[in-house]
């Protein structure tokens, strides 16, 4: 199934994405796909529904895609997950999990804008992974229990702001944070439609030049590890959204560094997830 929302900033309203891909309006039965509507069973009432109403009303085609979650209690970043990243970064490969967060209200649609902000001459691409939380998690014993929380999976861009993040006392929230720093979507595609998490391609395109093209094989921590390892110090709540790292090709690791700059298109996909589109624009 693919979760989607639709409709302007602060008014969002929940729908699907049907089989012939048109969007279908379920806001007359779901308030939104958030932490109540996931810890409460609503993904199988959803279902429920579905098969009595096989089809709600169509949304209009001018009606902005908007993330397809609500906005989530945390987002939680896995940093230098993959090994290539790692190396262009000039960073060990981390023996743990390297942990921080982003603002929750950086999550926006998939075709928002990127908001370079004021000041910034190093705003910066990273394409990965999206990981939803179905129901609170706490202390899971083990990586197959972890399979039980995943809802499922969708594409985030994670942009980055380099100098705010290494050059200004090394505090990475601060460069993650930014507005609209998190376009997430254009679906939720659930985890029981994903046959293997951990082969899935991705890829990031910049002006129409590919710069990423990595795949989850080589996540150094696999999705199941970090939800495992997460659980351990902190509850993982049903909405949560975690970002799994970001492939080698990132403007910071470019000879010389490429960065963002107003009038910039960046586009982005991963395997069953859907593509983005955003264009750069200055704060």
């Amino acid at each position: 199934m693919r979760l989607i929302r639709f409709g302007s900033p602060e008014a969002e309203r929940p729908g699907i994405l049907d089989e012939h891909n048109v969007r279908r309006d379920l806001s007359d039965r779901f308030s939104d796909w958030d932490r109540d509507f996931f810890n409460k069973g609503g993904l199988e009432k959803l279902r429920e529904y579905l098969a009595i109403n096989p089809r709600p009303n169509a949304v209009s085609e001018n009606e902005r895609w908007a993330a397809p979650i609500a906005r989530p209690g945390k987002v939680i970043c896995i940093g230098l997950n993959y090994s290539d990243h790692a190396k262009e970064s000039n960073m060990t490969i981390p023996q743990e999990p390297i942990v921080f967060q982003k603002g929750s209200n950086t999550v926006v649609g998939p075709y928002d804008p990127i908001v370079i902000p004021r000041g910034s001459e190093k705003t910066d691409w990273e394409v990965e992974l999206g990981v939803v939380i179905g129901k609170d998690a706490r202390y899971l014993q083990s990586t197959d229990e972890a399979k039980q929380y995943v809802l499922g999976y969708c594409v985030v861009n994670d942009v980055s702001e380099r100098a705010f993040q290494l050059e200004r006392g090394g505090q990475w929230t601060k460069g993650k944070s930014c507005d609209n720093f998190s376009p997430t979507g254009p679906w939720l595609l659930t985890a029981d439609e994903v046959a293997d998490v951990h082969n899935l391609q991705l890829k990031l395109c910049v002006n129409g030049q590919i710069m990423q093209n990595g795949n989850t094989e080589n996540l150094i921590f696999g999705v199941y590890h970090v939800i495992h390892y997460l659980s351990q110090f902190m509850t993982l709540e049903a909405g949560d959204l975690i970002l799994t790292g970001t492939p080698a090709g990132v403007g910071l690791g470019m000879k010389p560094p490429l960065y963002l700059k107003a009038g910039d298109v960046v586009e982005l996909c991963v395997d069953g997830l859907g593509e983005q589109k955003q264009v750069c624009e200055q704060a």
